[in-house]
């Protein structure tokens, strides 16, 4: 029997590998670009960084060093210069997807970066596994720019699982529909009418603001937000503001809001400052053809009839008055249960002889106070 040279010894003492196989191997080099590890092979094995990962420019010499061990999987035998050529990502991919497929199955909440922000949603990648999340999915509202979550951690359920299409669908709107959910449930436990609470401004339109109560938005209309008058609430609002209401009805999970509190209610007291015959001065905040709608202070308006502004026959207010203008006027007639004002000028007037003061009754004109506020009131909620 001849005996074996030494070359033979060595090649039998070394392991045979085949593609696929998942080697340990030692690292025993390490470049920005490639890891040369031992793998008990008679050719060393190499790990470049396309096969490390599927992150773009990532310096390999901050990932190992020499003397580190690591799980790979053999590419192939040789790669055409008597290397064995590795690969990490694809080792890792698929010990991924049996993370995802469990995932999956138990609807388990996972957590991962933003890795790109694309057209139609955003991708992560989970333990090398690439997820997509579409932008319908991405939140329970329509969002229009998906950049602000670029390099966020966000967190998601696995909805759709297909390995063989390579296809893994990610969802965040359930977990976020879930939670407000469990949020608006418990805000319903603990509100009730007239309670005051905390908000944040989420919405604001040209009828009212959206205040986010913390698992509920309620609406803040344009005529609860002052007991003045509130011409645009974009120029008294904006989204983020934190303001405390006043839960001032409860239907369903629809809440109406206000900031008229009691405590500052302008009518508390208007008896005694605007009893009849009292003289005040206000300004012409508003005018209609029958009349001109005097401001006494935010949230107490007056009505001068046309009648009542001058002993001459107007056609109406705006023949003589103009809006921002100050009025000085006697109060004529205060209805405080219907939180109504009457003004005269002429009262004001001084008596004329009786003859003039004959003639001037021919054109006095009757009033309906109640019909002509409920008229401008229509004008102007329209």
């Amino acid at each position: 029997m001849s005996e074996q040279t030494f070359e033979e010894m060595l090649e039998e003492s070394l392991k045979t590998i085949h593609t696929g196989e998942i080697v340990e191997g030692t690292v025993i080099d390490v470049k920005p670009e490639e890891i040369i590890l031992n793998i008990g092979y008679k050719s060393d094995g190499v790990l470049t960084r396309n096969e490390y990962t599927n992150e773009p420019g990532v310096d390999l010499t901050t990932i190992a060093k020499p003397g580190d061990t690591m799980e790979v999987k053999v590419l192939k035998v040789n790669d055409g210069e008597g290397q064995v050529l590795l690969t990490y990502k694809r080792l890792a991919a698929d010990r991924g997807n049996k993370r995802i497929e469990e995932a999956y199955e138990n609807r388990e909440v996972l957590t991962a970066k933003v890795a790109q922000v694309l057209d139609g949603g955003l991708s992560v990648v989970v333990e090398e596994v690439r997820i997509f999340i579409p932008a319908s999915l991405v939140s329970d509202t329509y969002e229009k720019d998906l950049n602000k979550y670029a390099g966020q951690e966000i967190q998601f359920v696995i909805s759709e699982y297909n390995p063989k299409r390579r296809r893994y669908i990610g969802d965040r709107k359930q977990l976020i529909m879930e939670e407000k959910a469990e949020l608006q449930k418990k805000l319903f436990e603990t509100i009730k009418i007239g309670d005051t609470v905390e908000g944040t401004v989420k919405n604001v339109t040209d009828f009212g603001a959206f205040i986010d109560l913390g698992g509920c938005d309620g609406l803040l209309h344009i005529s609860e937000m002052s007991w003045g008058r509130v011409e645009n609430p974009k120029k008294v609002f904006k989204v983020g503001d934190v303001v405390k209401v006043l839960i001032k009805d409860i239907s369903g999970t629809k809440i109406a809001l206000s900031l008229k509190f009691e405590d500052q209610n302008p009518w508390r007291g208007a008896a005694d400052k605007y009893a009849i015959g009292t003289v005040v001065t206000g300004k012409v905040a508003r005018m209609t053809d029958f009349g001109a709608f005097i401001e006494l202070e935010p949230g107490i308006d007056a009505l001068l009839h046309v009648s009542q502004i001058s002993k001459e026959h107007i056609d109406k207010p705006s023949d003589v008055l103009k809006s921002g203008q100050e009025v000085t006027a006697k109060v004529v007639d205060f209805n405080e249960a219907d939180k109504k004002i009457s003004l005269s000028i002429k009262a004001m007037l001084a008596p004329e002889a009786k003859e003039e003061k004959a003639e001037d009754n021919a054109d006095v004109v009757s009033v309906d106070i109640d019909a002509v506020i409920a008229e401008g009131n229509e004008e102007t909620e329209a």
